[in-house]
């Protein structure tokens, strides 16, 4: 029994059997290793995107913390920027003395990103209750200030008169001192 193939199916049979071959070895040479190169870079893109989700979510909670910091303190962070006024410093004040002198702002050093004045203040008050006022006052007042110990009381008769140093801190304007910090 003799099996009769044309020519032709032998042609064709070859044909698909070297197109095979190649389809295979395309396979197992180029696309089975892209493939595992591509999960690979599929991998690390997702582990990025994650990094990227957790940082963008960082973000978003430090920048709401911040916002809701600066509207709560928004009194403390136009102070820092707001100028020392002498005068308008005594306006405010006098109430609680019956006189008030203020000698004049000495720039000391730069103490933590701030410049800091020093200056030297006498009064006569009626009471100590009425410093203690003053103490309040300036605590909401137009610009940070620290008073400085030791503060000397002295009684004149009716009079007490006190003698202090304060300091005024302010917020570098100059952005060659902000950068000398850093």
């Amino acid at each position: 029994m003799k099996i009769k193939i044309s020519r032709q199916s032998v042609y064709l049979l070859s044909l698909m059997l070297v197109l095979l071959v190649l389809v295979l070895l395309f396979s197992f040479l180029v696309l089975i290793p892209e493939g595992k190169e591509y999960r690979e870079q599929r991998m690390e893109l997702k582990k990025e995107n994650y990094e990227l989700r957790r940082y963008k979510d960082y973000y978003e909670d430090t920048l709401g913390k911040l916002k809701k910091l600066q509207t709560q303190h928004r009194h403390i962070i136009t102070a820092l920027d707001a100028s020392f006024n002498p005068e308008r410093f005594q306006k405010q004040n006098k109430i609680f003395f019956k006189s008030l002198s203020i000698s004049k702002k000495v720039q000391i050093e730069n103490e933590d990103n701030f410049l800091v004045y020093e200056v030297n203040t006498t009064s006569s008050i009626h009471s100590p209750k009425s410093f203690y006022d003053f103490l309040d006052a300036i605590n909401k007042g137009d610009w940070i200030i620290g008073v400085n110990f030791p503060i000397n009381f002295k009684r004149e008769k009716e009079m007490i008169n006190s003698s202090f140093t304060m300091k005024i801190y302010k917020t570098p304007k100059d952005e060659n001192l902000k950068k000398s910090d850093d």
